[in-house]
């Protein structure tokens, strides 16, 4: 077994976990998506008015008549085939909450088992905003992660005491600072499925069992008691988590039907005007020593691309959250805390 395996304290924010830059985390996951698809919108743009101002010779390819119907006959096409494409997937995404009388009384039934159970454990009824329900697991661990350094301090053994008392702190130190990033959140946002990717459970959750295991010569029964009840608590946040990831997937996904619907049709009608009116004559002369043409047609090209920006970085955020959460219980998938 690693140093590191055996360190009960680690890093439990996710960019620690996963070690990656600022830009990069805030590029995949922070970051506004309409924010970010406006600034990549912006990039293209000016590459590739930056090209043309490189390449001179490029502009008399560009204000030929063949070229812009080209072009732009190439991204109605497109348009049309990526808007339906993404509104047959959001499609069979709402199927999957449609479906017949006893399927959905199932899903009731296993929702309130899971209400009933968590009352067991917490001792209250369970909330039903998403952002509280996280809370109140996360609360509920750490008293019981307090309540086993209780029980450990009267084991004669200074070594396990140490480990407690570091993987007690580790877990109180993550608890405040999820605490803080869920409260007075609203589902519907990133930020609460972003706090829950913060909450370490997965490696709280093998330290236990390695804590049991390698003490389990000096441990009592209300030591083993101790690490079960917390064992509860920390496991019960598994499927919550899974459950408000899944919630969120599906409503980015709807989002981002709409967004693509709504910017769709401008592009479409863009990409339709450039093809049918636009010629050398349309805007005759030139800005920065750039013809008026060119400005326009890389400004409407570069408009015609927000459905597929949207895209990608709808896309991009949903698919790094679910390779961060591939695994659920305390398997470690990433290299940082192998």
């Amino acid at each position: 077994m690693s140093e590191d395996t055996d360190d009960p304290g680690t890093a439990n924010t996710m960019r620690k976990r996963i070690g990656e830059n600022r830009f990069k985390f805030w590029f995949l996951l922070k970051a506004n998506r309409l924010v970010l698809t406006g600034l990549l919108a912006f990039a293209f743009f000016a590459a590739f008015m930056t090209g043309i101002f490189v390449r001179p010779t490029l502009s008399d390819m560009l204000t030929q008549r063949a070229v812009i119907e080209s072009m732009f006959s190439t991204m109605i096409s497109a348009l049309i085939t990526g808007i339906t494409l993404v509104v047959t997937i959001s499609q069979l995404i709402i199927s999957q909450e449609n479906g017949p009388l006893g399927d959905q009384r199932r899903r009731m039934s296993e929702a309130l088992d899971f209400r009933d159970y968590m009352k067991e454990v917490t001792g209250k009824p369970a909330p039903a905003d998403p952002s509280a329900l996280l809370r109140e697991i996360v609360d509920t661990s750490e008293q019981r992660a307090h309540d086993l350094q209780d029980s450990i301090a009267q084991v004669d053994d200074d070594e396990l005491m140490e480990e407690v008392d570091e993987f007690t702190d580790s877990i109180t130190g993550n608890s405040e600072a999820v605490r803080e990033k869920l409260e007075g959140e609203q589902f519907g946002t990133f930020n609460v499925v972003n706090a829950a990717l913060d909450y370490n459970y997965s490696w709280k959750l093998f330290q236990i069992d390695r804590l049991e295991d390698d003490y389990q010569d000096v441990l009592e029964e209300p030591q083993f008691d101790a690490f079960d009840d917390l064992r509860t608590s920390l496991a019960m946040f598994g499927p919550a988590r899974e459950h408000v990831k899944t919630l969120y997937f599906q409503w980015e996904l709807i989002d981002l039907m709409r967004l693509i619907l709504y910017a769709g049709i401008p592009a479409l009608l863009v990409s339709g005007m450039m093809l049918t009116f636009v010629d050398q004559s349309t805007i005759p002369g030139s800005t920065l020593g750039i013809d008026n043409l060119l400005w326009l047609i890389g400004l409407s090209f570069s408009f015609t691309l927000v459905p597929f920006l949207l895209l990608t970085t709808y896309i991009t955020r949903v698919a790094t959250v679910a390779k961060r959460t591939l695994a659920i219980g305390p398997q470690i998938l990433r290299e940082s805390q192998r």
